[in-house]
């Protein structure tokens, strides 16, 4: 989970043929993402859970960087390339209704496992398994590399917001278009140590549970409850059942999860040292760069990390053509209202 930007200044395959038939017909009804006070009738309701039931095809894997990644994938080959990441505690399954409906609109789309979860996996077990938001990012660009995608509409929430965010404001060359949840959501580690409010401080218990050796302990043990908790924390107008929980929990049993976890909340508060090859790359994002390609951020209203100003806090960091939307959702964004989701990317694509 993420801390945005407005709470401080930087404190921060696919459904089978009939369901995405249905599903895409649904998309086709509105082409254009409707203005902010229609948007209510694009969302579902409290008790419905979008993409419930549906599932992914089998997970392709390709070496990437440091990575053998597990991703899926969908629509033509020769569409427009969408790359669709998730955050944490989350998987690919956030994304189980968007991508058939972006799918019907002749997108190529890709959802990867970021690293640590699912079945991504490092290719050596001499490297580091390191979290800082550097590598994250370059553990796209490696994906992009391998699938010969040299640009693609880059769209996430939580951890998958923010390697967004990077990859557009440093190789803005290769993100056509940005939908970013919560806003700007690069860290600067220095300004990180700074305290926020305590109710925001109270919200994050679990970076600070990650700090010690018993968080470490807590994670391995109870990785299931404690992703659970934080979902309801998160999202709580979102009745997601128990089958749709245990999909996504089935990621978090990667050999590196634990580890990958923890060095990604240390690292945020200063506790661990990034490694050096990426030192230059966090020097510019340190900086605060300025993002410049055509976005669009979109926040939850009921998200408990959601910044006051309906965007206005993170405004000023995006100079592209820009749009901003609220939604009557949490945290995870995407699976909660995927129509919504699938239509930003769509209106981003015309910017």
């Amino acid at each position: 989970m993420e801390i945005p930007e407005g709470i401080t200044q930087t404190r921060r395959h696919f459904l089978g043929a009939t369901a995405a038939a249905a599903v895409a017909a649904q998309f086709g009804m509105t082409g254009e993402m409707q203005a902010q006070s229609e948007m209510g009738k694009l969302l579902v309701s409290p008790g419905v859970n979008p993409g419930a039931g549906a599932s992914f095809g089998p997970v392709k894997q390709i070496n990437a960087g440091d990575l053998d990644v597990g991703y899926v994938e969908a629509g033509p080959a020769n569409g427009r390339p969408v790359i669709l990441l998730h955050g944490w505690p989350y998987d690919i399954h956030s994304y189980v209704a968007v991508t058939p409906l972006l799918a019907a609109k002749e997108y190529r789309v890709v959802v990867p496992y970021l690293r640590g979860h699912g079945t991504t996996r490092f290719l050596s077990s001499e490297t580091p398994r390191n979290a800082q938001q550097s590598a994250f990012a370059l553990d796209v660009i490696a994906l992009m590399d391998a699938l010969k995608i040299d640009r693609a509409i880059l769209a996430g929430y939580d951890w998958g917001a923010r390697t967004a965010d990077i990859i557009a404001a440093l190789w803005p060359e290769r993100c056509k278009a940005l939908i970013s949840v919560t806003g700007y959501l690069i860290v600067n580690v220095e300004a990180n140590k700074l305290p926020t409010p305590p109710k925001s401080e109270w919200a994050w218990w679990y970076q600070y549970y990650f700090a010690t050796e018993r968080g470490v302990l807590g994670l391995k043990e109870y990785r299931h409850d404690l992703a659970k908790l934080v979902w309801k924390f998160n999202s709580p107008t979102w009745n997601f059942d128990e089958a749709t929980f245990d999909r996504t929990a089935a990621a978090f049993n990667n050999p590196d999860y634990v580890s990958i976890v923890i060095d990604n909340y240390r690292w945020r508060l200063g506790l661990t040292k990034g490694e050096p090859q990426y030192e230059a790359i966090e020097k510019r994002l340190a900086a605060a760069p300025v993002i410049k390609v055509p976005a669009i951020t979109i926040d939850g209203a009921h998200d408990p990390f959601t910044p006051p100003g309906n965007g206005s806090a993170y405004r000023k960091k995006f100079a592209g053509k820009y749009a901003h939307q609220t939604l009557k959702v949490g945290h995870n964004v995407p699976q909660e209202a995927p129509q919504a989701f699938a239509e930003a990317v769509v209106k981003v694509d015309g910017f």
